[in-house]
Order: structure tokens, then C-alpha cells, then sequence
């Protein structure tokens, strides 16, 4: 029997937007885009990492009540959630090509422990860190 993780979840204020987010700037591809009733399963690939989706779900029912997905909004805007690690393989040439998209960067590349990373958030406040790692160089 195989086993593993298949679906990371995020918490996202609005489906559409985040959908718009992940795909048109991040170039991320939908996987799944299934309704029940009010409720959405939204999933997306990164297009070099098919095994794993990041599922975009909106706090609330059948999960929460009103005031725990009120309360998990306001976390999430504040940027409270952990970030999320998106590899690169050449951190300021990705930060140039998504600022040009509009993403908007709360931290600009820097080189630092044996890697270049940078850092951003989603429309709904979550996290990421954009990592390069630097080659060891040999003797």
C-alpha cells in the first residue's frame, strides 16, 4: 500500500481570488475545482511537483463554526499561519518575474545561511518563503 501526503491545505478569505493568485501569478494549474452545496474543493499543482496539491479552503462549515472561521481569517490575514517554502532555482529571477506579475514582497532577496531567500503573502495574508540554495562550491 502506498502512502504519503497528497493535500496541503491553506486557508484562504476568498476561493476565486486565491485561485487567481496561485495560477495567473505563480503559475500554478488547477487540480480540482469540485462543489457540494456551499462548500468547495479547491486544489492546485505546482507544475514541476505533481504529487503534491495545496488545497485553498475557506474556514467555515462543515469543519467550523462562524466565530472559529472568523477567528482562523483573522490569523491568517495577520500572516499568523507558518509560511509555506517554494524552491527556485534562481531566487532573484523569480522575485523579478512575479514583482512584474504583482506580487507584492515583503522581503526582498537577500543571501544568507548557504541560501537566497525572499518572502511574500498570498491575497489572504499567508506566508511563503521563495528559497534558492547556493551551490557548496568544490576544491
Amino acid at each position: 500500500m502506498s502512502q504519503g501526503i497528497e493535500v496541503i491545505g491553506v486557508y484562504v478569505r476568498d476561493q476565486d481570488e486565491a485561485l487567481g493568485f496561485y495560477v495567473d501569478k505563480l503559475g500554478f494549474r488547477v487540480q480540482a475545482d469540485v462543489r457540494n452545496g456551499s462548500y468547495r474543493w479547491l486544489t492546485v499543482q505546482h507544475p514541476e511537483q505533481p504529487s503534491v496539491q495545496l488545497g485553498l479552503f475557506t474556514p467555515g462549515p462543515p469543519v467550523h463554526d462562524a466565530a472559529t472561521a472568523e477567528a482562523l481569517n483573522a490569523l491568517v490575514a495577520k500572516g499568523a499561519m507558518p509560511p509555506l517554502v517554494l524552491k527556485v532555482a534562481d531566487c532573484q529571477a523569480t522575485y523579478a518575474a512575479l514583482v512584474a506579475k504583482g506580487v507584492e514582497f515583503i522581503q526582498e532577496p537577500i543571501s544568507r545561511y548557504g541560501q537566497v531567500d525572499a518572502g511574500f503573502r498570498d491575497p489572504s495574508g499567508n506566508g511563503w518563503k521563495m528559497i534558492e540554495r547556493q551551490r557548496k562550491e568544490t576544491a
